[in-house]
């Protein structure tokens, strides 16, 4: 998987052409969601083995998560549901671990939206001296089709994030199903817990980062009409009745 995921991504790269990939041709977009997953496959792993070798680094990043789970984790909370749902299968200390691995992957989506937030706003994402590519950035959307080009991004861009904030409610009840579907058990099974809790904070997060995206490029399309309006208007003023 990680080779096919490898050569994806290095075709998609190459190629001059839209892809599958979005935003391909404005970073740090992919960047930042690259290195987020990392950072939370990483954490998550610590967390998962912490109690079986109790380290610095483990017992730092286990109280961090714990701390966090604690704060965020009220009545219908997606802590709360995350582990509701799954405590079935797993004894107390395995649900503490599930709450604290909750807590770490919630405060690295938080940090990875933050830190997107800041760039967008200090760094002018994108590069406002580059042309934007709207054909390349986002092969799936079709300008020519469906009215307004602003208005379907600015509906597109309300739909990813609203989808974005339900997702992390969702998750634990699909995660449930297809665990008991498939006949797996997070208790026995490291890996099936470290990627159903990275999935379930970073599929919210790829989300939320799209909609904000797409709101952008509206944003910008925006300003670019506006700016060829007033430039029409100036050229028409000075032309000879």
């Amino acid at each position: 998987m990680a080779l096919f995921c490898a050569f994806f991504t290095f075709s998609e790269y190459a190629s001059t052409y839209p892809g599958l990939i979005e935003f391909r041709d404005a970073p740090p977009f992919n960047r930042v969601r690259a290195v987020s997953l990392f950072i939370t496959l990483f954490a998550l792993s610590i967390a998962a083995t912490g109690a079986e070798a109790p380290q610095t680094l483990a017992l730092i990043v286990n109280a961090t998560g714990l701390v966090v789970a604690h704060a965020i984790d009220f009545p219908y909370s997606p802590i709360n549901l995350l582990g509701t749902l799954l405590q079935d299968d797993i004894s107390p200390a395995e649900l503490t671990r599930l709450r604290t691995m909750g807590g770490l992957s919630f405060l690295i989506g938080l940090v990875t939206l933050s830190i997107f937030a800041v760039l967008m706003r200090v760094h002018g994402w994108p590069n406002r001296k580059a042309k934007f590519n709207v054909w390349v950035n986002l092969p799936t959307f079709d300008p020519t089709v469906g009215g307004d080009v602003v208005v379907r991004l600015t509906r597109d861009s309300r739909i990813n994030i609203i989808l974005g904030f339900v997702l992390p409610f969702l998750m634990p009840i699909l995660a449930s199903l297809g665990i008991r579907q498939l006949g797996l058990s997070v208790s026995t099974s490291p890996q099936t817990l470290v990627w159903v809790v990275t999935l379930w904070s970073f599929l919210p997060v790829s989300l939320f980062m799209r909609g904000m995206a797409m709101a952008r490029v509206a944003a910008m399309v925006t300003a670019r009409r506006r700016y060829l309006t007033r430039q029409m208007d100036m050229q028409g003023g000075l032309q000879p009745v």
